[in-house]
Order: structure tokens, then sequence, then C-alpha cells
């Protein structure tokens, strides 16, 4: 699993626009009390469900691995000149 340069901006960044995207898909905001673990598991299976990224193997599901993979989806949403890509 190579890293990104700036991998914990781009998750941020993914954090904040899967939030905005349960939210358009018709979610609620997450309680206060809902772990950031928790938090990114439910975006990565909305994504999965939504068939915007491709599942992990259930072996490789694990927290690491999982924020990869939403580090990878939205490296794919961004145009090649964000500046979180150079």
């Amino acid at each position: 699993m190579k890293k990104h340069k700036n991998e914990d901006k781009l998750f941020k960044l993914a954090m904040e626009l899967g939030g905005g995207y349960a939210k358009k898909r018709g979610f609620s905001d997450f309680d206060k009390g809902v772990s950031n673990k928790d938090k990114v598991e439910c975006i990565y299976r909305l994504l999965v469900s939504d068939k915007l990224i491709k599942p992990l193997p259930e072996d490789k599901e694990d927290g690491p691995n999982i924020k990869h993979r939403l580090v990878l989806w939205i490296v794919s949403q961004l145009p090649e000149t964000h500046a979180l890509l150079k």
C-alpha cells in the first residue's frame, strides 16, 4: 500500500466530501457520540453500496486499509492540478 504525500489531508477531505455525499443521499449527521472509526466505516460502506469504490476483501477490511481506500477514492475525484496531489 503506497502512501500519498498528503495522505492525512486527503483523508480529511474524503471524510468531508463523503459526509456531504451521505447527507445528499438522505442520511443525517453523525451524533456526537459516534466514534471516528465508525464514521469512516459508514462512509466506506455507503460508497461501496453505491458502487463508487470497490470493496476490500473481507480479510483486509481494517482501519488503515479502509482509510487508504477512501484516499484513493478522493484522489480519483480531484483534478490532476489540485494542490494536495502535488
